[in-house]
């Protein structure tokens, strides 16, 4: 009996030492959760998410992104440099609008004042729709020079459209000739205008005398004329 007891004892402790080896239920079911979590994540990375990039891939990946990034600094450098152009343009152009806001205001006085001298003439002695002011005439070579001034009195808001006839009389000296008409120039008269060119002469032909005819069109109906001397 002695025996059995003893051995009952050590049948009692052999199992507490075993029992100090057992783990607890609650490590099994964490490692557990560890598991299935690490195999999702697997799953995850090799079925449902795209593939990872290999180190050649990635350093394609790194070098376009440098890429991008290169030049979105060039882009936004050209903007910065194109903002100062548009602005430098803006200041450029605003003092364009001054200068000829100035020169249109310096035309206006210089029209004013042609307009002072032009009504300061003697009145054309011919009178007529079309007056023939004053004229100056002097031939330089083969051509000749004229400065003529006309004016209209009961002028409208449309300019008269029309032509200028120079008929000079003088001497050649390669035919008989006494004179010449010249060719007709256009003309646009509002109020007042100034006319001035240069026109061909006939080879030889020396002026003394221009007679100035205004014409509605070439060989039309005469609107003004005037006779002057040719210096």
């Amino acid at each position: 009996m002695f025996l059995r007891s003893r051995s009952s004892s050590l049948s009692f402790g052999d199992r507490q030492r075993r029992s100090r080896w057992q783990l607890p239920g609650w490590f099994w079911l964490i490692l557990g959760g560890v598991a299935a979590g690490a195999g999702g994540v697997l799953y995850l990375q090799e079925q449902v998410l795209p593939p990872r990039l290999s180190p050649e891939d990635s350093a394609r990946l790194t070098a376009a992104f440098g890429q991008a990034d290169a030049d979105r600094a060039r882009l936004t450098a050209e903007l910065g440099q194109k903002n100062t152009n548009l602005e430098a343009a803006l200041a450029e152009g605003k003092a364009l609008g001054a200068e000829l806001a100035g020169s249109r205001a310096a035309v206006t006085r210089l029209r004013d004042d042609l307009a002072s001298v032009i009504d300061a003439l003697p009145p054309d002695p011919r009178g007529g729709p079309v007056a023939v002011r004053a004229a100056r005439f002097s031939a330089t070579g083969a051509e000749l020079a004229y400065e003529v001034v006309l004016s209209r009195e009961r002028a409208t808001g449309k300019p008269l459209a029309g032509v200028m006839q120079l008929v000079v009389t003088g001497a050649s000296t390669r035919t008989n000739e006494t004179s010449a008409t010249l060719k007709p120039v256009s003309i646009s008269l509002g109020s007042q205008e100034v006319m001035r060119g240069r026109l061909p002469l006939p080879e030889g032909f020396r002026p003394q005398q221009a007679t100035v005819k205004i014409l509605d069109r070439p060989a039309g109906q005469l609107l003004g004329s005037r006779v002057l001397v040719v210096r």
